[in-house]
């Protein structure tokens, strides 16, 4: 078996692989984004309110426009979302590029710019996902979500941050014009897709009965109400720990910068180890069973974060958690696409992902407060509890969510 067809088997189909690679360069070049975004920032002010104000418009637009990205998918052609949103990335960037090269950026400039883009993200991102379930059938869902979860690690975690960086180095444009260049290159291979086709209801479209009638689907599906909600309120857990990381690796760990970074690159090895043994997990086990360990793992990892000084017990706390993220996103997100049907993906799909930011956000203020409060250990215990609280609640549930199939 070749490694081609060994990561993109034939039988899933030529546009299965398409939208891989479509989505491993626009990856590449958000990732590129990740480092050149927050660079020219520093490079124009050191005021914490701006600097601060680019890593927000990274997540606002999400809860912004993601429910109304969400009914859109569910209207309109789907591929041709995509297209069109990063086309209009590709417009910016090149405008930015032309700004940068002729001296002309300002702090406003650079925001503005940064809002734009993570508008058209949130369209491209929320019609790209759902194309996924409709190119690829119910049983290999788990295999294209593991795939789809690879390419957002390597090229937006792992390759793209540091090429930004090195970009950003060479000059101010050339991160931009490169992100510019990959995110067309994804264009071409979208364009080639072919998908089934997908009928729209034939009903006047309206927003808000539109998301409502998501919203009622998902309140009345047992199991993925129960799957949205786990997500809300581990991501409440998660981001109240990680919104303190680098205090914690300096007042708890004695860690610099260099360490600091170490701890976020040992979750991308975890996270490659958990990409390269998901198709032999899900062969041999019960999702069920992968569901629990996984939120279990992520549980003690708080526990373990809490109660550890020695670096090197941190770094390795940091592999086994990159392995439980990657396992769980896949795992989340193949379960929700088989549950959901084709016509209602985009709205799902949507609430799904303003519940993740949401919870995020959520947790994030809770862990400053907590850090300030009682010490910066403090949202980590919160985060244990939390977690293990949670997850007894809805343990015996989670053998419903792993096993849901399509609604007729």
């Amino acid at each position: 078996m070749g490694v081609v067809e060994a990561i993109l088997p034939a039988r899933m189909g030529r546009a299965f692989r398409w939208l891989i690679g479509a989505t491993w360069l626009s990856n590449l070049g958000d990732g590129i984004a990740v480092a050149a975004g927050p660079l020219l920032i520093a490079a124009q002010t050191k005021d914490p309110l701006l600097v601060a104000s680019g890593a927000l418009l990274q997540r606002l637009p999400w809860l912004l426009f993601g429910l109304y990205a969400g009914v859109l998918a569910d209207r309109v052609n789907r591929r041709a979302i995509v297209v069109t949103a990063n086309a209009l990335r590709v417009l910016v960037l090149a405008v930015l590029a032309v700004v940068l090269l002729a001296d002309a950026i300002s702090i406003g400039v650079t925001l503005v710019a940064l809002l734009a883009l993570g508008v058209a993200e949130v369209f491209t991102d929320t019609a790209s996902g759902t194309l996924l379930p409709m190119v690829v059938a119910k049983a290999d869902l788990g295999i294209g979500a593991a795939r789809v979860m690879a390419c957002f690690l390597t090229a937006n975690q792992l390759l793209g941050p540091a090429v930004g960086a090195f970009l950003f180095a060479v000059g101010w444009a050339v991160p931009f014009v490169a992100q510019a260049v990959l995110v067309g290159f994804a264009i071409v291979l979208i364009s080639r897709m072919r998908i089934p086709p997908f009928e729209p209801e034939a009903r006047e479209a309206h927003l808000w009965r539109d998301v409502r009638e998501g919203f009622a689907w998902l309140w009345h599906h047992p199991p993925v109400r129960t799957l949205t909600l786990t997500i809300v309120t581990f991501n409440v857990t998660y981001g109240a720990a990680w919104s303190v990381l680098v205090l914690y690796a300096e007042q708890q760990l004695g860690l610099g910068p260099v360490g600091f970074g170490l701890l976020s690159t040992f979750v991308a090895v975890g996270g490659v180890a958990g990409t390269l043994g998901y198709d032999w997990m899900e062969r041999r086990f019960a999702l069920s069973s992968l569901m629990r360990v996984v939120l279990v793992i992520e549980t003690f990892t708080h526990l373990g974060l809490a109660l550890t000084t020695t670096p090197w017990v941190a770094m390795a706390i940091m592999v086994v958690f990159g392995a439980e993220v990657f396992v769980w996103g896949t795992l989340s997100t193949a379960v929700r696409m088989r549950a959901v049907p084709i016509e209602l993906q985009g709205r799902i799909g949507s609430v799904y992902a303003v519940a993740v930011f949401g919870g995020m956000l959520l947790g994030q203020v809770v862990g400053g407060v907590l850090a300030r409060l009682g010490g910066i250990t403090a949202p980590y215990w919160f985060a244990f509890f939390g977690s293990a609280l949670i997850l007894a609640l809805i343990w015996r549930a989670l053998g419903d969510i792993a096993h849901v199939e399509s609604a007729p």
